[in-house]
């Protein structure tokens, strides 16, 4: 019969559909391997997104160092025992004494000097740098944080007073022998930035010396030999101890907290000079307040206030 299938048609049949069978499976492998590409460049998109990464991180980077600069870390947290005095420069070299002097007065207890010009330390404590103390070399910078709400106002004291005084390399090589010898040609003189308390001080013993002796011109010449104006008071004394300037105006303290041989110095009549006041006082921010007010007293009393008479410090 026509209908009928053979077993030979049967075996044909059988073998058109099993090449079908492997054509079709060959295909799929075919596309499936065709597909690699688009994996490979799903994958390779998250990497993209990670090189991206420390491009943004550098971005964010840049704010944070400038913070970092502007408000450097103290060494010591309030939560280990120890204060952070945020502290005007001219103290520098009475710091230590004063610490060794405060931790033997209250055993267990320190303190890290923050030590920079007075207009830095109150840019720092705006920015939200953390101190449990600033000594201020400026009446005006520590009325200017008072108003803004940073100290606790009742712990606003007068701590000593400061004069200005000329110093010269021990060596002298520009022969400066008085205070009329600032002007002589070819003098180079360094000074702070009028922003800085010592540098205040200074530009107002310059007037009155001019009013009182030397007059205008003298003033005038004097302001030309000025070839630095540094951020901060012993910065000056630097620039006068390595002899890159003839003369340098800075506090008393710094010439008497100096070893021996280092500077020479002319001394500027009281009546012309500037009584610089220094104030402490205690921040709101402090969570260590009751060893800020140890601090305080410390400087306050009669060992605190002879540590800075004999560095040069006038006790209040």
């Amino acid at each position: 019969m026509k209908g009928t299938l053979t077993p030979s048609k049967l075996a044909l049949i059988s073998m058109i559909f099993g090449l079908l069978f492997v054509s079709a499976l060959f295909a799929g492998c075919t596309q499936s391997t065709t597909s690699t590409p688009v994996t490979t460049a799903a994958t390779t998109a998250p990497a993209t997104e990670v090189a991206s990464t420390p491009m943004a991180a550098a971005t964010t980077a840049v704010p944070t160092a400038i913070a970092t600069t502007a408000t450097p870390a103290p060494t010591y947290t309030a939560t280990e025992g120890n204060l952070v005095a945020y502290t005007a420069a001219s103290l520098s070299g009475v710091s230590p004494s004063l610490g060794k002097g405060f931790t033997n007065a209250y055993p267990g207890h320190k303190v890290v000097f923050n030590l920079d010009g007075t207009q830095a330390l109150k840019t720092q404590i705006e920015n939200g740098a953390y101190a449990d103390v600033l000594i201020s070399a400026s009446n005006t910078y520590t009325n200017a944080l008072k108003s803004e709400n940073y100290l606790v106002n009742d712990s606003v004291k007068t701590l000593c007073t400061n004069y200005v005084i000329v110093i010269l390399p021990a060596d002298n090589p520009a022969k400066i022998k008085s205070l009329a010898d600032l002007a002589n040609p070819g003098v180079k003189i360094a000074m702070a930035a009028n922003s800085v308390p010592v540098g205040t001080a200074t530009n107002t013993t310059i007037t009155n010396l001019a009013k009182s002796t030397y007059g205008q011109d003298w003033k005038n010449a004097t302001y030309s030999n000025v070839v630095t104006y540094e951020t901060s008071e012993p910065a000056v004394a630097t620039k006068v101890s390595l002899g890159e300037v003839d003369a340098g105006f800075v506090y008393q303290s710094t010439y008497t907290a100096a070893a021996s041989g280092t500077y020479q110095s002319i001394t500027i009549p009281t009546k012309d000079n500037y009584l610089q006041t220094y104030t402490i006082a205690i921040l709101k921010e402090s969570s260590n307040k009751a060893v800020a007010s140890e601090f305080e007293q410390y400087m306050l009393s009669t060992v605190g206030q002879q540590t800075l008479k004999d560095y040069g410090f006038t006790p209040y």
